[in-house]
């Protein structure tokens, strides 16, 4: 493929703000046949440093429309790929905004910047809400191509790099209009970029001038850090020719074979020094001891099962895992219930499945558990993970109408893509008692542990050899010592379902079981001591 990368002049005023988007519309009406891929620096409509939010308001309404205008034009023209960012205006919020044309010139993303300046946000006033909360790193796919996104004072938050590898990006778009930074700096920092993400970072600046010895340092970097193209000062474009899906890959550690560098550091990487959950993250399912004890359903037995408040007591007192049902909505949904039915735990009635969201929440989840509890609501699998995330071990139950037949693919789908949304890959692991299901999780999420549901009673260790799967569920009394020797022999790790009596679970401790399910958390918490 062959990219352009667009940079831009610094200007003063207003009309430096006009003068600037002018020449940006000149260059993209210049851009010639050929190119397959155009980047442009930060506020390509505003190329001047606005003073007050009025000026800053002006100069978007004055340049951005047109400027915007012709990115699509050109992305149509050529059958390329346009990456312009300007100001944008959202339910009367100004957001600082990177907009993705595709070949077609259809609007394709928007990358909000993650990182705004205190003047963005103080003088200018810019919508910030959203930077104070979670949010997994933004990928556009146009033609099999990932696209990631860094603008400007994005590239100096470098825990940002390990989250957006995570997401396998192989073009990492850079619009910058970064002053202070030596061109020796900014180069050191975009290869640093390339070379953590596994991406190509086409970084777009502007320039103040033939003699500053800051600002300029456009560039097109590899994922080795080769540069491929690097204008230093002054207005003007470069071009270049890349392979996206060309992977630079490195021994995995000293005489190892080779792989990405972002897979070499994850086997190491301690999560949680730094990501999601903060002091509270919890070592991940392969690092945590056994024996364990699983909260099932939360704390079901102080609050109702499958509830916040449930996994909220378990969480809080130092529960290992939690347990909990997953069914999908009629709209696509996913919320947390064990029955297929709606009747034995809320007000209502009928097949979960059968029922939207909106739905859902019409109904009381639980006033059947206790008065005190009135009024509760559905609890959504985003919910959970949004709370707990990184703080608990998830024994996550996929449910299905048939422990025999494939679940809906989309539904499978979504439970990883929400696991992902909130970097939970390391504490979740999927259990069934439809082999289907786990086999097709596997495939989805090769990486993410099973254990096999109790299904055919004495069965299940026998399945789980079969299945190449090192963890199942008992379900008492169906089981017995031969069934735990064997398991063992295979190297299988054994929760049971369920003790709520402390001497039963001690007990099944010393037969060798290494996670005890239970709804009553605390009582067999104290009598074991785990």
């Amino acid at each position: 493929m062959k990219g352009l990368i667009y940079q831009s002049g610094f200007y003063a005023g207003l009309d430096g703000a006009r003068r600037g988007t002018d020449e940006a519309i000149q260059m993209l009406d210049g851009c010639r046949l050929g190119i397959d891929i155009i980047v442009l620096p930060e506020y390509a409509d505003m190329t001047f440093c606005p003073e007050t939010r009025e000026e800053y308001v002006q100069a978007h309404e004055e340049n951005t429309g047109r400027l915007l205008q012709k990115a699509a034009e050109t992305a149509k023209r050529l059958g390329a790929f346009v990456f312009v960012n300007a100001s944008d205006l959202v339910d009367g919020e100004y957001l600082n905004t990177t907009f993705a044309f595709d070949r077609a010139g259809e609007l394709r993303g928007k990358y909000l910047k993650q990182h705004l300046t205190p003047g963005e946000v103080t003088k200018l006033g810019l919508k910030s809400d959203y930077t104070y909360r979670y949010s997994e790193p933004y990928i556009v796919e146009m033609e099999g191509i990932r696209f990631a996104f860094l603008t400007c004072y994005d590239f100096y938050f470098y825990e940002m790099f390990s989250a957006i590898a995570q997401k396998k990006p192989h073009v990492l778009i850079g619009c910058a209009q970064q002053r202070s930074d030596t061109h020796e700096a900014a180069l050191i920092n975009a290869r640093f970029a390339a070379y953590n993400t596994g991406a190509y970072v086409l970084r777009a600046g502007v320039s103040l001038g033939d003699d500053c010895p800051t600002a300029g340092s456009s560039m097109a970097v590899s994922p080795s850090g080769d540069v491929l193209a690097y204008k230093e000062k002054g207005r003007g474009t470069i071009e270049f020719e890349f392979d996206p899906f060309q992977k630079y890959l490195k021994p995995m550690g000293y005489m190892n074979p080779p792989g990405l560098h972002h897979d070499y550091t994850e086997k190491g990487r301690r999560p949680w020094k730094y990501r999601a959950a903060g002091s509270a993250v919890i070592p991940d399912d392969r690092t945590l001891a056994y024996p364990r004890l699983c909260a099932h359903r939360g704390f079901s037995t102080a609050a109702p099962e499958n509830s916040m408040p449930a996994f909220g007591m378990a969480v809080a007192l130092g529960a290992q895992e939690i347990e909990f049902d997953l069914w999908p909505t009629l709209d696509g949904d996913i919320i947390s219930l064990h029955d297929s039915t709606l009747d034995r735990v809320s007000d209502g009635s009928g097949k979960v499945y059968e029922k939207t969201l909106a739905e859902l929440k019409t109904l009381d989840f639980g006033s059947r558990h206790s008065e005190v509890f009135r009024g509760l609501g559905v609890v959504r699998f985003e919910d959970i993970l949004q709370k707990y995330a990184g703080h608990v071990i998830m024994n996550v139950h996929i449910k299905s109408p048939s422990d025999y037949e494939p679940a809906d693919d989309a539904f499978l789908q979504n439970i990883v893509r929400l696991i992902d949304k909130y970097d939970n890959r390391r504490y979740v692991y999927f259990m069934s008692a439809n082999d289907t299901i786990l086999m097709r999780m596997r495939e989805l999420s090769p990486d993410i542990g099973l254990c096999v549901g109790e299904r055919e009673h004495y069965q299940i260790v026998d399945r789980a050899i079969a299945m190449g799967i090192d963890r199942v569920q008992l379900f008492k009394p169906y089981f017995n010592e031969e069934m735990i020797a064997k398991a063992k022999a295979h190297g299988i790790k054994l929760n049971v379902f369920w003790s709520d009596d402390p001497e039963e679970a001690r007990r099944f401790l010393d037969m060798g079981i290494d996670c005890i399910l239970t709804n009553d958390y605390l009582k067999v918490k104290n009598g074991t001591k785990i």
